[in-house]
């Protein structure tokens, strides 16, 4: 009896979205059968045009206590197995990874079909800035000064429904075009562009390459339908890869990678006109894929630096620190506010904080993302809007009516572009949160008593819970905010990467970047 082996895969009974490899063995009597058997079954594998046959692999060695370099020699096989050319590169130090993109010319990029993070949602925040900010360009989100000074003309107001980009005017008179602005930034952070903004591109750190610059022939664009990125999680929370996949499974991941899964993600740009109050404006550009935070959640990472030899421990011990300290900072915030959108905070009739489930007002019911979402295709807010309102005093209309003013003492600002989902919170920040909306959730969280802070914190460990329902909590549904504080105090959080900054503008970037995966199985 001659015979083959058929690699495929199958799913637990246990966890129906976790999948694990199988074989299924055949044959036949004659050998001539069983070839033929195997070259068009072969043909139909290699006519699937979705499937990768070129890999870039980033692995992590230091993540999750040396997780990385495991799961990868656990799944490598796989990858062998489904014929896949894989170029593995060991990260050595903090920017390998964006380094090593930044400097690849176009051709080197477009003979992948894309590339892998072995380890957290800290390297894959690397992979995507070394990508994205020499290869794409978008317009800037209003500055800080200037989004209440729009000029009122119709064609600027249509710009701003659709791009955000329009000629705004400062308080001091000054007329700008944003993105327009030639200075240069001058910060040395490995992950910082240090170009001129308008193109976002990063010199070549390897002198026998050049870089990608507007004058070569063809400029990957993104996105496409052949790069995709992904993951195969081995970090501290991997909360990309639970919001897209619902497993933090490195063979589910990596099986969704050799399959060739596809899904559009959303992408926070991030741009940092300020690092300190006496800083020059020097517009920086980042890009962000699951949370952007400033206060509690931007020291939680700050102070969790010192500690990385206990490994993802580090952020408990770090939390626990933070929230004692209990400290609130002067802001102020403003988001672009859409109609037919939530715009969601508690209301403020109830003395002890919390606005009980049963007593919301046409409370919206909330449609998870899940795969083949109707909403993150059609781009649909239908269902999802709220008649709730926040009568605080501090939160003003600007001269432009789109635009609202937030400010006070704040204890956290955060903008979660997906839901974030880690197992210590199994909802996320935002269980509703779309992965290709383009849409962010704005989370302000102001200053309150400290057993109230800890009530809300603890409802995101809870399953089913309402986090965002107490009367100091702001949630609002917006495609961008911009940000100012007075001090720099604190820092921001960028997926896990700490990015020094006191005035920002963030704008959601929708279905910026293709992803292995399919979403999380309902």
């Amino acid at each position: 009896m001659h015979r083959f082996v058929i690699h495929g895969i199958t799913r637990t009974r246990k966890r129906p979205s976790t999948w694990v490899p199988c074989e299924y063995i055949f044959g036949h009597k004659d050998l001539k059968t069983c070839k033929n058997w195997f070259e068009r079954l072969m043909a139909c594998i290699n006519n699937e045009g979705n499937r990768p046959k070129n890999l870039m692999v980033f692995v992590h060695p230091l993540c999750g206590k040396g997780r990385g370099v495991r799961n990868w020699d656990t799944v490598a096989p796989l990858f062998d197995r489904a014929k896949i050319k894989t170029k593995v590169i060991v990260t050595e130090r903090a920017g390998h990874a964006y380094d090593t993109l930044a400097s690849l010319s176009d051709i080197e990029l477009k003979a992948l079909d894309g590339v892998v993070a072995v380890g957290g949602d800290g390297l894959f925040n690397e992979i995507l800035n070394g990508i994205l900010s020499s290869r794409y360009k978008a317009s800037y989100p209003p500055t800080p000064e200037g989004f209440g000074y729009f000029e009122s003309d119709e064609n600027c107001e249509e710009q701003i429904r659709n791009g955000l980009n329009c000629s705004v005017r400062t308080p001091d008179s000054a007329s700008t075009t944003f993105p327009g602005n030639s200075s240069k930034c001058d910060d040395h952070e490995p992950l910082l562009s240090t170009s001129q903004p308008t193109v976002l591109e990063i010199p070549s750190q390897n002198p026998s390459k050049e870089p990608c610059t507007g004058d070569q022939d063809h400029l990957v664009s993104f996105p496409n339908d052949w790069f995709r990125l992904g993951i195969i999680p081995s970090g501290s929370t991997d909360a990309i890869v639970l919001s897209t996949t619902g497993e933090r499974d490195p063979v589910t991941s990596a099986l969704l990678i050799i399959l060739g899964r596809r899904m559009s993600l959303d992408i926070a740009q991030v741009v940092r006109w300020k690092s300190s109050p006496t800083a020059e404006v020097l517009p920086t550009v980042r890009y962000a894929a699951s949370f952007a935070g400033y206060g509690f959640y931007g020291e939680v990472i700050r102070e969790s630096e010192n500690y990385r030899w206990m490994g993802p421990a580090r952020y408990d011990f770090s939390g626990t620190m933070v929230f004692l300290k209990h400290r609130s900072y002067e802001a102020k915030v403003a988001f672009l506010e859409i109609p037919n959108t939530n715009s969601l905070t508690a209301s403020a009739d109830d003395v002890t904080g919390a606005q009980p489930l049963q007593s919301r007002h046409k409370k919206s019911r909330k449609i998870i993302c899940r795969t083949n979402c109707f909403v993150c295709k059609e781009a649909s807010t239908s269902g999802q809007n709220s008649e709730d309102e926040i009568t605080d005093s501090s939160r003003k209309i600007c001269e432009n009516p789109k635009w609202v003013w937030s400010e006070g003492r704040f204890l956290s600002v955060g903008a979660a572009v997906i839901s974030c989902r880690n197992e210590r919170a199994p909802d996320g920040l935002v269980a509703d949160a779309h992965l290709s909306d383009g849409f962010l959730h704005l989370l302000l969280i102001r200053d309150c008593p400290l057993p109230l802070y800890l009530w809300h914190l603890t409802q995101f460990t809870k399953k089913g819970s309402d986090p965002l329902s107490f009367k100091f909590v702001e949630h609002h549904k917006t495609p961008a905010f911009t940000f100012i504080s007075s001090h720099d105090e604190s820092v921001w959080n960028l997926d896990g990467e700490i990015f020094q900054a006191c005035e920002v503008s963030v704008q959601a970037c929708r279905g910026l970047v293709n992803l292995f995966a399919s979403g999380p199985e309902v």
